[in-house]
């Protein structure tokens, strides 16, 4: 299939001719008319005036004709269950996706991708997710509760080849101590839920959290996620404005990105309000398979909760993304793709919609999957922007997103690592997307749980 093969020439020399750059990075965007670019083994090599760039011997000549070039975008909360899914992002535009819960198979993935043998976004992967026994347990979950546990986890992690961490909001003092001591001694980041320390009868309504939300902003979170999850602990799910204000003025002075994942409640309060038609919607074809059989109890279940009650706390969610905007928290774009019925690549798109709606300026959205995202990963260096010494990952668009976020879904072109998908090579990658090899999936899934020390054979799989 096109999506596992790639081209012999796919990193030969690229001319991109006669085209409008959108750069975000100024305090306003900015637009530069009759540019060309020449990619060169996956980076921008020279951005001169059209007419300018002498093109190396065989070069690829590709057309511009006024379109505008933009920087591809991150998805920086993502879920990959298996290959398949990875032409769903090209498809919409996304050249770097973060995976937030990593499986051996990611590491070998990543690889791949990197060195052409696979055509898909660059993709970065946290270890799996490491949490404590508790409410929000569930069975991908690396389980630690003591410090020891913790340090063996972080230790085993590092040793198989992960070097970002992701914690969840179960996880002990004891044992979040511990993870965040041993990460820093191995040169590991952590991002993910913050924890809340063990659950008690009470919490949050009538005590405390063990673990306070604002012990954490010193810590060094990469990105903290959810702006649900951000309430719920930090606000003890109380919906005011005006301690969210000052909660998302801590967290800007603590410097700590967010990443609001609008997307992921949106979808679970449109099931509500469809009595689970939202499931059925097209797109959904590209969830995998093995995902959607180990949901069926929570599509059941939001397909019968409260409209009302959820429909007012997405408007606070809005609100409170909009507040940290406000304050000057650096907002990075994830979708929290792969799960519940959160389709692979469009959802990005959606939750650039969201932010838009919550009061963010278009500009502004653009950075969060752009500019935002290299910076919250430290490699503002390298990409993020249309410049020269930075990787290869373009958009090719018709209409200006910066006037309308809609022009993201008329893509012309996607340039990802130096390789050109035209717009019949995108839409034959989000058509492969829906075929699915569910018994691969379950060899992924079932390798990360032994490595992890789980009992399979009592898990059913």
């Amino acid at each position: 299939m096109f999506a596992t093969q790639a081209n012999a020439n796919s990193h030969g020399a690229l001319v991109i001719d006669d085209v409008k750059i959108l750069h975000l990075a100024q305090s306003e965007h900015e637009t530069v008319d009759h540019r060309s670019i020449l990619i060169e083994n996956g980076l921008i090599t020279r951005i001169a005036p059209f007419g300018e760039i002498k093109p190396p011997n065989h070069a690829r000549i590709v057309e511009g004709k006024g379109r505008l070039v933009m920087a591809g975008l991150v998805d920086m909360h993502v879920h990959v269950w298996d290959r398949s899914s990875l032409g769903a992002y090209l498809a919409s535009g996304v050249t770097t996706i973060r995976n937030a819960s990593g499986m051996p198979f990611h590491l070998r993935l990543a690889d791949q991708i990197d060195k052409g043998e696979i055509i898909g976004p660059r993709l970065i992967t946290t270890g799996p997710i490491l949490n404590s026994p508790g409410p929000n347990a569930q069975i991908n979950h690396e389980m630690v509760a003591t410090a020891r546990e913790a340090r063996d986890a972080v230790r085993r992690q590092h040793a198989d080849g992960f070097r970002r961490i992701k914690v969840y909001s179960n996880l002990t003092r004891e044992a979040y101590e511990a993870i965040h001591e041993e990460a820093s001694r191995l040169g590991m980041t952590i991002m993910g839920h913050t924890p809340e320390g063990a659950r008690e009868r009470g919490m949050p309504e009538s005590i405390p959290f063990n673990i306070a939300f604002e012990e954490l902003l010193d810590d060094g979170f990469v990105t903290i996620e959810h702006v649900e999850s951000i309430v719920w602990h930090g606000l003890r799910d109380r919906h005011d404005d005006a301690a969210a204000k000052r909660l998302a003025s801590k967290i800007s002075s603590a410097n700590v990105a967010v990443d609001p994942t609008l997307l992921a409640f949106y979808n679970l309060l449109k099931v509500a309000e469809t009595k689970g038609d939202y499931l059925k919607r097209p797109g959904t074809e590209t969830l995998n398979p093995l995902l959607v059989a180990q949901s069926q109890a929570e599509y059941d279940r939001w397909s019968q909760e409260d409209v009302e009650r959820n429909r007012a706390a997405f408007e606070f969610y809005k609100r409170m993304t909009r507040f940290m905007f406000d304050e000057g928290v650096l907002l990075v774009a994830g979708s929290d793709s792969g799960i519940f019925t959160n389709v692979p690549g469009a959802s990005l798109l959606k939750e650039l919609d969201l932010m838009h709606e919550a009061g963010i300026d278009p500009t502004s959205v653009l950075r969060t999957a752009t500019i935002n995202a290299a910076a919250a990963l430290n490699e503002a260096k390298t990409f993020g922007r249309v410049a020269e010494g930075h990787r290869a990952d373009l958009l090719l668009l018709d209409s200006d997103p910066t006037k309308d976020l809609a022009a993201l879904r008329s893509l012309s072109a996607v340039i990802a690592n130096g390789r050109l998908l035209d717009r019949a090579q995108l839409d034959q990658l989000q058509s492969e997307a829906a075929e699915h090899n569910v018994e691969r999936t379950q060899r992924n899934l079932v390798e990360a749980l032994s490595s992890q020390g789980s009992d399979v054979a009592k898990l059913g799989l």
